[in-house]
């Protein structure tokens, strides 16, 4: 009989635990019976869960909140300024505007004016009882300013200030039937007061209306009126043998200043579809003389072709598609648009302008690529019948989204939805800078610094109409905000290459938030950053330091912190925003306030020019020294003045001629063709 015996002696395997169920199933089960009293049942255990993973992740916000207190605390606090003077006004301020030795004040229930100088309640002005949500002032001379004021019920208010007195000259968008009114969402008042622009909306469209201001006339009114209020008050005083001075009212109740005339209606591009054409002769015919770019509306494809293109496009790229969706053009109803100053690309040879009155505007639509420039002397008549025509157009690659122009009105930034900027010169008509952000950010709002304004106002003194002369090299500074509240400063020098450099990367708490910022012209490279905790600090850009902090007393805070109202009166060097108290800063208290004050804080008090030091001038160096880009700059600017005889030489001999003879060439083909068809029907 067999006996099976083991060879090795009996032994316990060692425990395998990968495929056992984890803690947190119901059918696990201890190595350690001791730990069976230990474990919580469920839903406990659950809870006790979520519990522990809230208790970590409050320990670790914690301890980024201390890291970034600590990294602010090893910083260099910037110097605290507190206000140099205040005043206070009767009811919310909603905006400010300096003009002149008076500021204005937008309030609740019409508006105020106060004295610079000491800040005085001037006048005030109620009768519409109606709240003011934005101005604009313009200094015309002789004690006279025009206000642009829009309501709460986007009404566009016409006013003209002289001698502490307010007379409402015309409401540019009122209408008999409040049903048909258009409200109006954007003014825009020119330096000197030549031209007011409005952008209107309703329903279903949007446009923009250019008025002529008619400031001399004006001015002549309020001259003869002011002398007849003068003789009237003399006069009474005699008959009444009083020693008490009466005040004299400036503008009489019945005085009617001339209305504003409107220039031009200026309205969003259409859609682009297919032909109207028949034949190429007919599209030849709408070309006027082949020297700017169009809209594209004058082009030979068909509607058939049209559709092929966007199906094989969407069969192409379907996934993506798919993914973000199929955006159809519409026809926008934003624009953004400026004033602008004469130069070669707006102004030909040939016209007679003056250099510091708007020749021209700059209009871009929102969603759309094109740049569009229109002149200022073109009349209604010529808008008869069909849409106005801008005169040059620049396409850009991608959408635009926001534009600035420079003080002199010579270089303009565009910034596309693609993140990138280019600077140009209007006077020469060639970019200066093209730069792009590499980060994945959107560009809210860019901004010319005081340096490149600077640069440009010494270009134009010596040559006021044109701008043609060049100093030595002087480098244009662009501010770039971005939706993360990022900033960004570009360098286009006028010979090299331009360079962009972040100054402050996206701020880890969301306090620091950018609700605005304004460039200091005061300073070189200076710029005001307001954020959503009511700091309001002063960058230097060369440094990417704060180099001091605006604060309101102890009793009052910055209000509306996500949205300031606030102005810099460039004239006497300050800043004048708006402080409400404390109990005051909730939303509810700020629609039911009294009174709300205005503080100053002016530069000149401030120890500011130490931390910006006026940048040395550049030694002129001779030609044989100098780069060949700014070499061939001085052979361009002298040849630049003979350019009106060659230009002239050019539009008559070459570039007229040739067009005028393809138009005979068309016109005889046309009458051929004609011919031949009338030869077939006989």
């Amino acid at each position: 009989m067999a006996v099976n015996s083991r060879k090795h002696p009996l032994g316990i395997p060692p425990p395998s635990g990968k495929d056992w169920p984890k803690e947190d199933e119901e059918n696990f089960f201890l190595l350690d019976p001791d730990r069976k009293r230990d474990v919580l049942p469920q839903p406990f255990r659950m809870i006790n869960n979520l519990v522990m993973q809230a208790f970590e992740s409050a320990l670790e916000i914690i301890g980024k909140r201390e890291m970034l207190q600590e990294a602010q605390n090893q910083k260099v606090q910037p110097q605290k300024c507190f206000p140099t003077g205040e005043f206070q006004v009767a009811g919310r301020a909603n905006c400010l505007a300096v003009s002149g030795k008076h500021v204005f004040v937008g309030l609740s229930v019409g508006l105020s004016a106060f004295n610079t100088c000491d800040f005085k309640d001037a006048c005030a002005w109620d009768a519409a009882k109606t709240e003011i949500c934005a101005i604009h002032a313009s200094h015309l001379g002789k004690e006279c300013h025009v206000l642009l004021a829009v309501d709460e019920m986007g009404l566009a208010w016409l006013f003209c200030f002289h001698k502490e007195s307010f007379l409402l000259i015309k409401i540019l968008n009122e209408v008999q039937d409040i049903s048909q009114q258009s409200p109006c969402v954007e003014v825009v008042l020119s330096r000197g007061g030549e031209y007011a622009g409005i952008l209107l909306q309703d329903s279903t469209k949007a446009w923009l209306e250019i008025y002529q201001l008619p400031k001399d006339s004006w001015l002549t009114e309020m001259g003869k009126n002011a002398g007849a209020a003068e003789e009237l008050a003399c006069s009474e005083r005699r008959s009444s043998c009083s020693s008490v001075e009466l005040p004299v009212p400036a503008i009489q109740p019945d005085v009617k200043l001339d209305p504003p005339v409107l220039l031009l209606t200026v309205r969003p591009p259409k859609p682009i579809t297919g032909t109207k054409f028949k034949s190429p002769l007919d599209a030849l015919k709408e070309v006027d003389d082949g020297s700017m770019l169009g809209l594209g509306y004058n082009h030979l494809i068909k509607d058939f072709q049209w559709e092929l293109q966007e199906a094989i496009f969407c069969s192409t790229y379907q996934e993506y598609l798919e993914a973000e969706g199929v955006i159809k053009e519409e026809i926008p109803r934003y624009a953004t648009f400026h004033f602008l100053l004469p130069s070669r690309i707006l102004v030909g040879p040939e016209m007679k302008v003056q250099p510091d009155i708007p020749a021209g505007i700059g209009v871009h639509w929102q969603g759309n690529h094109n740049f569009c420039l229109y002149l200022l002397n073109h009349s209604l008549k010529d808008q008869e019948g069909s849409d106005l025509k801008p005169d040059v157009v620049w396409p850009c690659a991608a959408p635009i989204a926001c534009s600035a122009v420079s003080s002199c009105s010579r270089y303009l930034a565009l910034a596309g939805e693609d993140a990138t900027i280019t600077i140009w010169d209007k006077h020469l008509g060639y970019p200066l800078s093209v730069t792009a952000i590499l980060e994945e950010r959107f560009i809210r709002s860019i901004h010319f610094l005081s340096d490149s304004a600077a640069a440009s106002d010494e270009t134009c003194a010596t040559d006021p109409v044109y701008c043609g002369a060049d100093p030595v090299c002087p480098i244009i500074q662009l501010l770039v905000l971005c939706t993360d509240s990022s900033f960004y400063l570009v360098k286009a020098p006028r010979a090299g290459k331009s360079s962009i450099t972040l100054l402050a990367d996206r701020p880890a708490n969301p306090n620091l938030t950018v609700s605005a910022v304004m460039p200091v012209l005061a300073f070189p490279s200076a710029v005001l950053i307001f954020s959503w905790d009511g700091t309001v600090s002063l960058m230097n850009t060369d440094t990417s330091q704060a180099v001091c902090s605006f604060c309101t007393p102890p009793s009052h805070a910055v209000a509306p912190a996500w949205q300031p109202v606030f102005t810099v009166d460039c004239v006497n060097c300050c800043l004048l925003l708006r402080g409400d108290e404390h109990q005051q800063a909730d939303e509810f208290f700020q629609n039911k306030a009294t009174h709300s004050t205005i503080f100053l804080f002016d530069f000149n008090s401030y120890p500011l020019k130490a931390a910006f030091p006026k940048k040395p001038d550049l030694p002129l160096k001779p030609v044989q020294e100098r780069q060949w880009i700014e070499r061939c700059n001085i052979v361009l600017r002298d040849r630049f003045r003979f350019l009106p005889e060659r230009q002239q030489v050019l539009l008559e001999m070459e570039n007229q001629e040739y067009w005028d003879c393809l138009k005979a060439k068309a016109a005889a083909m046309d009458k051929e063709r004609e011919k031949v068809k009338g030869e077939k029907k006989q």
